[in-house]
């Protein structure tokens, strides 16, 4: 029996998959049948894709909120500083 070699996917046709499956109004199975790729494989990239998406989401925020609470700290210093 032949031993089956695993597909290799470029990221470049991965993010067309999901920018298929958020924009298409079909299922995931149809788009996923309609590229020929597995429906399970598809459903993974997607979640993979959110999963980063919300990540850089919180990055970003978290670096906003330390940008803030440096400024906060220094206003709070110097209105220390003044009220002496």
């Amino acid at each position: 029996m032949p031993a089956r070699t695993r597909r290799r996917y470029t990221e470049e046709f991965r993010r067309e998959a999901v920018q298929l499956v958020r924009e298409s109004a079909h299922p995931v199975a149809q788009v996923a049948r309609d590229l020929g790729i597995p429906h399970n494989v598809c459903y993974r990239w997607t979640a993979q894709r959110a999963e980063a998406e919300e990540l850089a989401r919180v990055k970003r925020e978290l670096t906003r909120v330390t940008q803030e609470r440096g400024f906060l700290r220094r206003a709070a210093t110097l209105f220390a500083k003044e009220s002496r």
